[in-house]
């Protein structure tokens, strides 16, 4: 049977097809980019990966990613001698063959119709990479064309809501660098830039699912020790250095595999630690200082009242709330504790998969709270 139409597909496909196209034409031939489908192909990509996210084969959640990709635009491709339908029950079939991070099955017109030509890891910059998350939440992705690092997201569809990210959210007030860096349009990171380290930690905090607040602070500075209660439980004496000593190797270095999976392992080993209740405090160089770290008012300070809420998605209107309303205690003293140690950050993690940074605004003279949840799926 032919799967029923999807109407968030139909809303979304128009600006997705609309966004690839301008990126690849402003590529300019600069980078092998791909090819951009027309707006059919783009809405029967989101039907098909939708249905087959609300399948299950054998008990198990199908974690699929198609991407529209030709088998002369990669690298060792598996050929399927026959190809595949979209069909949702099939896809569901195939799932557990891609389910690993960066295997892709790949999308292609022949013969007039949508097929499943193959599997693969290698994609062109800007192909269209339509990925299911979990039951019903669809993100559609394009790749930054470094070797390693995030995607960039595109639009998050979740049952019939649609949240297409702004591409100008780079533009507001003060905006922090990890933002900029997770939006990834104007100037993508890799792996070589010390940034994206900071976006792979608030990745895999978000995965881990138990929650956590990491607090980066000035390097060489101990004021952070006026925000939090004392004594600490989990200092770390000298600190821990890792990925810091990881991140000052040469450039030739780094861009050895070796170094990237020694970075991984790194960034998981620092994400575990913020799953302890209490926060991580790290440097802005990748120290680790301490964890398990109760935020307390700095002796003299206002108690934080208020704070800017605002999400990189189309059509979001800045909110102007108290910080109890944006979660519980973890992002309370997180606002708390940027608004006392202003040259700070704070990452907090919900268990329900919401992420938020907050970074004081000199423009707006308060807390700003980002919520970037859309950008780490």
């Amino acid at each position: 049977m032919t799967a029923p139409a999807y109407p968030a597909a139909r809303v979304v496909a128009p600006k997705v097809h609309a966004h690839f196209e301008r990126h690849v034409a402003d590529a300019g031939g600069r980078v092998a980019a791909a090819v951009v489908p027309d707006v059919e192909t783009v809405e029967a990509l989101i039907e098909a990966a939708f249905w087959a996210s609300l399948r299950r084969e054998e008990g198990y959640i199908p974690r699929i990613s198609l991407a529209f990709v030709s088998p002369d635009q990669t690298n060792h491709p598996l050929l399927f001698e026959r190809a595949l339908s979209l069909d949702p029950g099939e896809l569901a079939r195939v799932a557990p063959a891609v389910e690993p991070s960066g295997v892709h099955l790949a999308v292609w017109r022949m013969t007039d119709e949508l097929c499943v030509w193959g599997t693969t890891r290698e994609i062109p910059s800007f192909a269209v990479v339509v990925e299911v998350a979990a039951p019903g939440l669809i993100v559609v992705k394009h790749h930054r064309g470094e070797e390693a690092g995030k995607y960039t997201n595109v639009a998050v569809i979740e049952g019939d809501r649609v949240k297409v990210i702004d591409e100008n959210a780079t533009s507001l007030p003060d905006c922090p660098e990890l933002l900029s860096s997770l939006l990834g349009f104007e100037s993508p990171t890799s792996w070589l830039d010390s940034l994206n380290v900071l976006v792979q930690l608030a990745v895999a905090i978000r995965a881990h699912r138990r929650g956590g607040a990491l607090l980066v602070v000035p390097p060489g500075s101990d004021a952070w020790r006026q925000s939090v209660v004392h004594p600490i439980a989990y200092a770390a004496v000298p600190p821990f250095a890792e990925l810091a000593q990881l991140c000052r190797l040469p450039v030739e270095q780094r861009r050895e595999q070796e170094w990237q999976d020694a970075v991984r392992r790194s960034v998981e080993a620092v994400a575990g630690l913020t799953a302890v209740d209490g926060a991580t405090v790290m440097t802005s160089d990748y120290e680790v200082l301490a964890f398990g770290v109760k935020i307390a008012r700095k002796k003299g300070s206002p108690q934080v009242e208020h704070v800017v809420l605002t999400e990189p998605v189309e059509g979001d209107v800045p909110a102007d709330l108290h910080p109890s309303q944006l979660g519980g205690t973890r992002h309370l003293s997180a606002a708390q504790f940027v608004q006392d140690q202003r040259d700070a950050i704070a990452l907090v993690a919900s268990q329900d998969g919401r992420f938020t940074v907050f970074a004081w605004s000199p423009c707006e003279d308060r807390v700003h709270a980002h919520r970037v949840e859309t950008l780490l799926l």
